[in-house]
């Protein structure tokens, strides 16, 4: 398995709308940057994911799982960008703020900080796990 971020504006599709959208999940699409489409090819079926408010909020505010891997993305016309189908999985009890994050030296590394316009990105299992414990989610 491996852990993944996806940024989301909360006006445009929020944690709340996708705990709405229950075990059936919903499409993860709209991706129109090259390395962003990529990171969602290489996802897996019960992959997880960081949920992330981003522009409002800018916060981790809940985890995912792909339910459904890589896929031509409908709303794409071109059909050159993918979408995944996620499910919501749990809401962490504290969200956890870019920050925060910032201010933790065991994230330096994290790609949220050094390629911060990147809506998909991969997380490693120590980076992973220590937002966990920071959201209050063992």
């Amino acid at each position: 398995m491996k852990y993944w971020l996806l940024k989301s504006e909360p006006d445009v599709w929020s944690i709340e709308q996708q705990m709405k959208a229950g075990s059936k999940g919903a499409m993860w699409d709209g991706v129109r940057n090259y390395q962003a489409a990529n990171n969602l090819k290489k996802m897996k079926v019960g992959d997880l994911c960081f949920f992330y408010h981003s522009n409002i909020g800018k916060e981790i505010v809940g985890i995912v799982k792909v339910i459904k891997e890589a896929f031509i993305d409908p709303t794409d016309k071109k059909k050159r960008f993918v979408a995944v189908q996620v499910a919501f999985v749990n809401k962490l009890k504290n969200c956890v703020t870019l920050e925060n994050i910032k201010k933790n030296k065991d994230l330096k590394d994290l790609a949220l900080i050094k390629q911060s316009r990147l809506s998909v990105m991969p997380i490693d299992t120590k980076c992973w796990k220590i937002i966990l414990k920071m959201g209050k989610i063992k």
